[in-house]
């Protein structure tokens, strides 16, 4: 079972050695060699399966506010919401598997093919800032990624707190979220923190577990939001019938 005492020092290296500070606008920088797996929203899902590549449809998650936290959700649930905000409603998650392992996470929030992509940052980071090669991203240290509204965060320290009336010493992995990753042996789960309450998380297999990953946005011709993209590094070029090469 996750630890996140445990593996508090891990994170902390995790986090400081890669804070690979990534934006189109970036001089020098090619977005192609942050991901080659865009093309996998815009793909349907008998031409991804054409592909070895699995899809997941989770269902919808609430953004109460359209702050969006893209995260770990054991080893940093309070990090920052991305600084791009879309309007607030209910917008459907779709994971891409290959190789027994979720591949990649998207949410959408409009139709369309993305006319351009750009790196999702937390406000402060500036993209200018990079060099070839470097990236921002966000640290996995539980094997596991998410997506939720800001507002979200404050459901589930009620949840917690609730927990912890009964037992103190509660692990909110085993205590509260693990009931919800049984349905799907582990990989996946639509959690609600507060039965009754506006405000869910996707939560998801970081594809081949800790690490540090990228988000994405892809942009319509006009800059607006159309979907948002997590790629793990499980696949190249939106495609499963070749385990990429091990860096």
């Amino acid at each position: 079972m996750r630890n996140r005492i445990m593996r508090a020092a891990r994170l902390l290296f995790c986090a400081a050695a890669a804070h690979v500070p990534v934006s189109t606008s970036a001089a020098g920088w090619d977005i192609g060699k942050a991901s080659s797996n865009f093309e996998l929203v815009a793909l349907g899902d008998a031409e991804l399966s054409g592909r070895s590549i699995g899809v997941i449809h989770m269902g919808n998650v609430e953004l109460t506010s359209g702050r969006i936290v893209a995260a770990d959700p054991l080893a940093q649930p309070d990090r920052p919401a991305l600084a791009r905000t879309v309007a607030p409603g209910e917008y459907p998650v779709t994971l891409y598997q290959a190789f027994g392992r979720i591949a990649a996470a998207s949410m959408r929030f409009a139709e369309g093919k993305p006319d351009r992509w750009e790196l999702a940052v937390l406000p402060g980071q500036e993209p200018a800032t990079l060099k070839d090669g470097e990236i921002f991203g966000y640290p996995v240290d539980a094997g596991l990624g998410c997506y939720m509204d800001a507002d979200t965060l404050d459901l589930i320290e009620e949840r917690e707190a609730q927990a912890q009336k009964a037992d103190s010493d509660v692990n909110y992995y085993d205590d509260v979220l693990a009931s919800d990753l049984d349905a799907s042996k582990g990989i996946y789960a639509l959690h609600r923190p507060v039965a009754g309450r506006r405000g869910n998380v996707a939560v998801f297999w970081s594809g081949w577990g800790d690490g540090f990953y990228p988000v994405f946005w892809g942009l319509d011709r006009h800059g607006r939001a159309l979907v948002l993209l997590t790629d793990f590094s499980v696949v190249e070029n939106a495609d499963g019938r070749k385990e990429p090469k091990l860096q």
